[in-house]
């Protein structure tokens, strides 16, 4: 937690920097713009048969928190997944 904090203070040190390095070179500012979101992979093969072999066994939270394992992607999506995979 601690470390966490500490990085983040050393990133708007070096935010804080920068703007007063391009101030100084008369550098503008480009317009902000939304990060693009990585659209995470859909699992293939052994990923998706060992999630079915979950739902099969009842285990709709650990399917799910297999699907955010192998995708990377959220709660809602892995749950939304899952649930369009195995609908009950």
């Amino acid at each position: 937690m601690f470390a966490n904090r500490r990085l983040e203070r050393k990133v708007d040190a070096l935010h804080v920097k920068l703007d007063l390095i391009m101030t100084h070179l008369g550098i503008e500012a480009p317009a902000q713009v939304a990060p693009v979101r990585a659209v995470p992979s859909v699992p293939r093969g052994d990923g998706m048969a060992e999630i079915d072999a979950l739902l099969l066994q009842g285990k709709k939270i650990h399917a799910i928190k297999r699907y955010r394992e192998l995708t990377g992607c959220g709660l809602k999506e892995a749950k939304d997944a899952v649930e369009r995979r195995y609908p009950y």
